[in-house]
């Protein structure tokens, strides 16, 4: 069931400070749409049990039958922060308005990831744990930093360091810590002497809590996140 309604919504359209805007970009099948479909699904826009098979933001029909995204689309969410200790100083309220844009993640799509990057405020850079920074990857991350804007890692399809890689806990910790260093490479090495936020504040730091999320399934079957107080603490010592 939709957790909130319209004039909920359009009240909060009122209050700037509580509006986030955010694009969701990665390389082709790590899991966006998948991913977005979870958010919907937290909103209570489509049930659980079809999360990750709606692909909701897919509203083209040759989206759905070819299982890619072509063409970004947006949604906008509600979401009540419930720690009230994280609540950002300028904010009016513990109910955000989130405006999110699912984009492509082929190569040939890559002006439409442009431009959902030139109307948000963040990048949700997801990447498959086991395939980690692949070229597209890369592509649209660099696309975020030429565009100002902040990139958080969503580290993604955890499941498949147990099932197929059959990964104990120090090669888990190795892949993934590969993958962030990847990341950081790339925004460590990328220089723009118009951008506001220097390229130290945007590297990834699991130690201090932010920028870094990790998801068991990328299918909406599993929706919960793996706590990753431990891998802080190894990553930190």
């Amino acid at each position: 069931m939709v957790n909130f309604t319209i004039e909920q919504l359009r009240e909060m359209m009122d209050r700037r400070e509580n509006i986030r805007n955010m694009s969701v970009i990665a390389h082709v099948d790590h899991g966006k749409t998948t991913l977005s479909d979870s958010l919907i699904q937290k909103a209570g826009i489509i049930a659980e049990k079809v999360a990750g098979d709606a692909r909701y933001m897919s509203t083209r029909d040759d989206e759905q039958l070819r299982g890619i995204t072509i063409k970004s689309s947006s949604i906008s969410l509600h979401f009540t922060v419930e720690d009230k200790e994280i609540l950002p100083k300028d904010s009016s309220s513990a109910d955000f308005l989130i405006n999110m844009i699912d984009s492509p993640g082929h190569v040939e799509f890559s002006a439409e990831v442009t431009a959902a990057l030139r109307v948000t405020d963040g990048a949700i850079v997801v990447i498959d744990c086991v395939e980690g920074v692949c070229v597209q990857t890369e592509t649209v991350l660099r696309q975020a930093l030429i565009e100002r804007v902040k990139p958080v890692l969503f580290v993604n399809k955890m499941d498949r360091l147990i099932l197929e890689l059959k990964a104990d806990k120090e090669d888990a910790y190795q892949t993934l810590r590969k993958s962030i260093e990847s990341v950081n490479l790339i925004i460590s090495t990328h220089n723009d002497a118009s951008m506001s936020t220097s390229n130290k504040d945007m590297i990834l730091s699991p130690e201090k809590g932010t920028s870094l999320r990790i998801r068991p399934n990328a299918m909406g079957i599993h929706t919960g996140s793996i706590c990753t107080v431990l891998f802080e603490q190894i990553w930190s010592a």
